[in-house]
């Protein structure tokens, strides 16, 4: 980590240093981070050092690799646990991603304890990871799935929602902060409206994006199961989270089966742990969990806090220099929203502005950002969308803005 960071107040521009990816002759400007960002020095350290070092398989070996290496997993899923605000550690699962963790939740909670004719409710700002599982288990169950509206300005209209509630209402799944507006949901008022309706409502929060651009207290949230990724919280693919409340998890059957999630197995008759053993079957992600726990320390030693203001501040910024480009559309005015910028342009497609950008070493990601319901909600096929990490800054910014007035110059002829 760059020193300026170990400081009691850290300079959050030092900590650019930090990413090999970012400070190679051919870096881009990236903003690309709401789709997976990149990796500090420490993570990559992290999983090599596990590697060249007391690696082992986990739970099973009584020597000394296997139980360092236990030791560094469970290390991590603690560490998980104080991040978010978890309760119990045992509430954190590991799973492969954010979309493997609500497909848990869909098969293994929804599909044992809802019935044919039971509403979940979801929002038209879901990405396809909250909308297909969900899909999937009404062609098994002729489960209901409704939506809740969003605005113009890419907020959620909740005085609908209240007005959706009904006895077959009992599920709630929406994400914290939109992948594709940015706008941050308000999840508190979300979930006391749900309740307020009928108690053992369950709601689920994909928090993929939340977790990325400020603090999470899931302790203080009141939801029943949260779900986030790993790659894009500056920790490694191949690992996600889900947390659920103990209680309810241990309610749940297991959604695979395999090693190491068993009590007892004979061929006629098998019984399961407990979580989160029952949830993690076989050889888990070892390295990239350990590569997670290290990405978790390495923003609580710059605080979550100091990155939401960065962020904040070059949201700000952004949203004021591309305001002076003649002949774009914001998409998520949202006055409560994320570091991602989204938009489209009078002269010229998404796809081909994103290719010049490129072109002009500026990476974004162009596309319907597995939002398909909610491009159609605005009558649009794609946007292009800026998104901000701790190392942006505002030359990232600048050089988005000197390459789209390039575009703009190519494209209008």
């Amino acid at each position: 980590m760059a020193e300026a960071v170990k400081n009691s107040a850290p300079d959050i521009a030092a900590c650019r240093a930090d990413f090999p990816a970012l400070n190679r002759p051919d870096s881009p400007a990236y903003l690309d981070t709401a789709a997976s960002a990149q990796k500090p020095r420490v993570v990559i350290d992290a999983m090599a050092q596990l590697m060249e070092g007391h690696y082992a398989n986990i739970h099973r070996g009584l020597y000394a690799y296997s139980q360092k290496t236990t030791e560094s997993f469970e290390a991590a899923r603690a560490r998980v646990a104080v991040f978010v605000g978890a309760p119990d550690p045992r509430e954190i699962i590991f799973t492969r991603n954010a979309t493997e963790a609500i497909n848990l939740v869909a098969q293994s909670w929804a599909g044992t304890f809802l019935e044919d004719g039971d509403e979940i409710i979801l929002t038209e700002m879901e990405h396809h990871a909250n909308i297909v599982p969900w899909d999937l288990l009404r062609r098994k169950k002729n489960i209901v799935i409704r939506t809740i509206p969003v605005r113009d300005d890419g907020t959620l209209d909740l005085e609908r929602f209240e007005r959706m509630l009904t006895q077959k209402t009992k599920m709630v799944c929406l994400a914290h902060v939109s992948n594709a507006l940015g706008t941050v949901n308000p999840v508190h008022d979300v979930i006391a409206i749900a309740r307020d309706f009928y108690p053992d409502m369950k709601i689920l929060i994909d928090g993929s994006q939340a977790v990325v651009h400020g603090a999470v207290d899931l302790a203080f949230m009141g939801a029943d199961f949260y779900v986030f990724t790993g790659h894009k919280l500056y920790g490694p693919t191949g690992i996600g989270v889900l947390w659920g409340r103990y209680a309810l998890l241990n309610e749940m059957p297991p959604y695979q089966g395999g090693g190491d999630m068993i009590d007892h197995v004979a061929f006629d008759y098998v019984t399961f742990k407990d979580a989160p053993a029952r949830f993690e079957a076989g050889t888990p992600a070892i390295i990239e969990a350990i590569g997670l726990a290290a990405a978790i320390a390495y923003l609580e030693t710059i605080g979550m806090e100091t990155i939401a203001a960065h962020e904040a501040d070059l949201l700000a910024y952004g949203m004021a220099r591309l305001g002076d480009i003649e002949g774009l559309h914001f998409y998520g005015l949202a006055e409560n929203k994320a570091g991602i910028i989204s938009f489209t342009a009078d002269w010229g497609h998404p796809s081909d502005i994103g290719m010049i950008l490129d072109q002009c070493g500026v990476a974004v990601r162009t596309g319907h950002h597995c939002c398909q319901p909610l491009m159609a909600r605005y009558g649009i096929d794609a946007t292009v969308r800026a998104s901000l990490g701790l190392y942006s800054d505002k030359g990232d910014i600048d050089a988005l803005a000197q390459g789209l007035e390039k575009a703009q110059r190519m494209l209008k002829g």
